[in-house]
């Protein structure tokens, strides 16, 4: 709540305004790694870390917008949105501000309106806890309210990823933003990435999320997402060409891959029995978590870290090792790394009361090995994107 006070009064000072204040939040996914783009199964969670939006009209034809954590402000015509991306921070209100428009939901509403946006996040930046998502999806739930619009958060999602697709220039999936927009606290929310259809999967309250960035980003992940993502293509129409009906990962078995993998190049035929085996374990831990059956989903999340190491060969030595050393603590339920791969975060969900222990011994044991200092966060599952009270 403090840092809520302080974005008010820092909204009141710069423009002479009372805001409405909202908040969305960061994310981290508990299993289900590149099966998005095979129409699978993916389960993030929507964390303590958000950005949040001070709104306020303007009678200017003006959008200005401030961004804290950049000390930068931009401003621009209302009627006049900027047309191309800046390759700044901008770039990601302002493509929301113009996927809105398309969508009837334009700025001005009339001839001298405007707005007056702050932004401030504590979402840690290039941690893979997806700040850019949480930006979009704070700036669009602020200005649709500010307008008196509906739309739902799903609906305001998808355009919170054309956004980013489109406009930005970042070819994401739909994940990021929509856990943003839907999260609920102490749950996770399994996404089926086909027709985005979802349910709420609860996470017991005497468990924590703690989040240990490797501080490891291997150059080789631009390229390798590439090419990895041709890979599982490959083996998509090898299969179909046994069973048309396959026209995703998502629709193929294990037995079909047994059947006829051997008509599909090493590498991805790799590929292929992680998103496949990954699409299972995903709906698994969601059926775990139901049934409060914390044993089982940290067996799914250890299998899945090593289909992701092994299979899809996404990950690091170091990511590997902080997961092996996590595994030697007391408290862990289970543990795998997270995100785009090739370095970035470790996800590990720990028992409450063994989460501050946890994460000390784990960052001294990591710094020990390595010769990184980590850093590491202890979260919780959070509410999706929503006005924050006065």
């Amino acid at each position: 709540m403090e840092d809520v006070k302080r974005m008010r009064e820092l909204h009141r000072a710069r423009f002479d305004a009372e805001p409405e204040v909202f908040a969305a939040p960061g994310r981290v996914n508990l299993i289900g790694e590149h099966t998005d783009y095979a129409e699978g199964f993916v389960m993030p969670v929507a964390i303590d870390f958000a950005t949040l939006a001070a709104i306020s009209p303007r009678d200017d034809g003006r959008v200005v917008m401030w961004a804290e954590n950049y000390g930068e402000e931009r401003s621009f015509d209302a009627a006049a949105l900027p047309p191309e991306r800046s390759g700044e921070w901008s770039d990601y209100p302002v493509g929301v501000l113009r996927m809105l428009a398309e969508a009837g939901v334009a700025i001005p509403a009339s001839a001298n309106s405007g707005l007056s946006l702050s932004l401030w996040g504590d979402v840690p930046l290039g941690s893979g806890l997806s700040s850019s998502a949480s930006v979009e999806v704070a700036t669009a739930t602020a200005v649709v309210a500010l307008v008196g619009a509906t739309i739902s958060g799903p609906e305001l999602a998808r355009l919170c990823q054309r956004a980013e697709n489109e406009f930005v220039g970042a070819n994401c999936g739909i994940m990021d933003q929509f856990i943003s927009a839907n999260g609920r606290a102490n749950h996770a929310l399994l996404l089926d990435c086909r027709d985005l259809s979802y349910r709420l999967a609860p996470i017991p309250e005497n468990v924590a999320l703690v989040i240990a960035n490797t501080m490891v980003r291997h150059s080789i992940a631009g390229g390798e997402y590439g090419t990895r993502r041709a890979e599982v293509e490959l083996a998509c129409r090898i299969l179909a060409g046994h069973r048309p009906e396959i026209r995703f990962l998502r629709d193929a078995t294990v037995e079909d891959l047994a059947r006829w993998g051997s008509e599909i190049p090493e590498a991805a035929r790799k590929r292929a029995r992680h998103i496949i085996t990954e699409n299972a374990r995903t709906v698994a831990a969601a059926d775990a978590l139901e049934r409060h059956d914390m044993k089982q989903l940290g067996e799914l999340m250890r299998e899945a870290h090593w289909s992701y190491s092994r299979d899809f060969e996404a990950s690091c030595a170091e990511a590997d090792r902080m997961v092996e050393l996590a595994e030697t603590l007391p408290g862990l339920i289970g543990a795998r790394l997270t995100g785009g791969g090739f370095g970035g975060c470790t996800v590990n969900l720990v028992e409450q009361e063994q989460a501050n222990g946890f994460k000390a011994a784990l960052g001294k044991l990591y710094a020990q090995e390595t010769g990184i200092e980590p850093e590491i966060y202890v979260c919780h599952a959070s509410d999706g994107a929503h006005r924050v009270a006065p």
